[in-house]
C-alpha cells in the first residue's frame, strides 16, 4: 500500500536564494527562475537600488537584507527559507574597481563565500550552491589560450585573488565535505543592465549622449584591448544548468571569441550613424595598471556536459544595449519637460 503521507515533490515549488540580486546577473537569473516557477528570495546590500528588478513585476521576489559576512545571519536565512539552490553574485565587481579596496574585496569576494558554504554544511547539506567566479583568476598573461578549467590560475589583482580563494574553497567543500558546490568561471558578459564602471556600458552610454547632443566627446584607454564578451542572460542560464546536473563541478562559461574595444566603438557609433573617431579621445591614464591580455574562454566542457551554447551574438547584444539607453534617455527627457 502506498504511503498517503508522502509529499508530492513534483508539485512543490523550488525556492532559490540569489545574493546580489539587484545587479546585472542577479536580475537576469531572477527573470529566468521566475519563468521556471521558482520562489525567489533576493538578497542585496542595496535593496533601494532595485531598478534592475522593475522589469520582473512587483511582488514576484521576496527581498531580504543580509550581512553576508555574518555567519549566524546566513544560517538563519537558510533555516527560515529552506532553499534548494543558492546562487551567489554578492561581490565587489570587476571593471574599474579591482584594486580599490583589497581588504574589503578579500572579505566579500572570498571569505564570505566560505561563510555561505559553512552555513550550508551546518543547516542542510542538500542545498546546491553556485558561485559566480571569474576569468580574472587566470591573470594578466595566461599560460595558454584559450583558457579551460585545466588552465593554471595566476591572478594579478585583489579581485582575481579573492575569487580564486573562493573557487578553492568551493572545491574543498565539494570534495571533503560532500556539498553540491559549483564554480562558474565567467568571462566578460554584458547587457543593458550593466553598470557604468564597465567599458561596454560606458561606451554605449556616452555614445548615446553624443547622439542626443548632451556631450561632444569622451576619453578611453587602450582601444586595442580584446575581450571575450558574451550576454549575461546566456551566462546565468549556464549557472542554472550547472545546478541541475547529477554532480557539482566547475565550468568555464565564455563565447570563445574576442572583440577589441575599437570594434565595440565601431559597432556602437556606427549603429547611431556616427564615426567614433570624431568623438573618442585616447587617454593613457585610463588604462588599467595591469591589463588582462588575451583572455578567451574554452567552454567545450559546458557545451558537452550541460548542453549549453551562447545564444546572443555580440553585435546583437551591443545594439540591444544602445536601444535600451536611447529609450532611457528619451524617457528621462520627457519626464524633465
Amino acid at each position: 500500500m502506498k504511503n498517503q503521507n508522502k509529499p508530492n515533490l513534483k508539485n512543490q515549488v523550488k525556492t532559490a536564494i540569489i545574493t546580489g540580486i539587484c545587479g546585472q546577473d542577479g536580475s537576469y537569473l531572477a527573470e529566468l527562475l521566475l519563468g521556471k516557477g521558482y520562489r525567489i528570495i533576493g538578497i542585496d546590500k542595496d535593496l533601494h537600488k532595485a531598478f534592475n528588478l522593475s522589469v520582473l513585476g512587483a511582488g514576484s521576489i521576496e527581498l531580504v537584507q543580509l550581512d553576508i559576512q555574518d555567519q549566524s545571519e546566513i544560517a538563519a536565512i537558510l533555516s527560515r527559507y529552506k532553499p534548494v539552490e543558492i546562487y551567489n553574485y554578492a561581490a565587489y565587481s570587476s571593471g574599474e574597481g579591482m584594486f580599490d579596496d583589497p581588504v574589503a574585496i578579500t572579505e566579500v569576494n572570498g571569505v564570505a563565500v566560505t561563510r555561505i558554504l559553512q552555513a550550508i554544511y551546518q543547516v542542510d547539506k542538500n542545498i546546491r550552491f553556485c558561485q559566480a567566479s571569474s576569468s580574472e583568476m587566470f591573470g594578466q598573461s595566461p599560460q595558454e589560450t584559450p583558457q579551460s578549467e585545466k588552465t593554471p590560475f595566476q591572478p594579478r589583482s585583489p579581485y582575481g585573488a579573492a575569487k580564486l580563494y573562493a573557487h578553492s574553497m568551493i572545491q574543498i567543500y565539494r570534495q571533503h565535505y560532500g556539498l553540491f558546490a559549483c564554480s562558474a568561471i565567467l568571462f566578460n558578459h554584458e547587457s543593458p543592465r550593466r553598470g557604468l564602471n564597465f567599458v561596454t556600458k560606458k561606451i554605449v552610454h556616452e555614445a548615446v549622449r553624443i547622439k542626443l547632443g548632451l556631450i561632444k566627446e569622451f576619453s578611453l584607454g587602450n582601444l586595442d584591448v580584446r575581450r571575450d564578451w558574451g550576454f549575461a542572460g546566456d551566462y546565468v542560464r549556464a549557472m542554472w544548468l550547472m545546478l541541475q546536473q547529477p554532480h557539482g563541478d566547475d565550468y568555464v562559461i565564455a563565447t570563445g571569441q574576442t572583440h577589441s574595444v575599437k570594434e565595440l566603438c565601431e559597432i556602437v557609433f556606427g549603429y547611431l550613424g556616427l564615426d567614433y573617431r570624431d568623438y573618442v579621445r585616447k587617454d593613457a591614464s585610463a588604462w588599467r595598471p595591469t591589463e588582462s591580455a588575451q583572455l578567451v574562454g574554452d567552454s567545450a566542457k559546458a557545451k558537452k556536459q550541460l548542453g549549453w551554447e551562447p545564444e546572443m551574438e555580440f553585435r546583437q547584444m551591443v545594439k540591444m544595449m544602445v536601444d535600451t539607453d536611447l529609450r532611457s534617455h528619451t524617457h528621462q527627457a520627457k519626464k524633465n519637460e
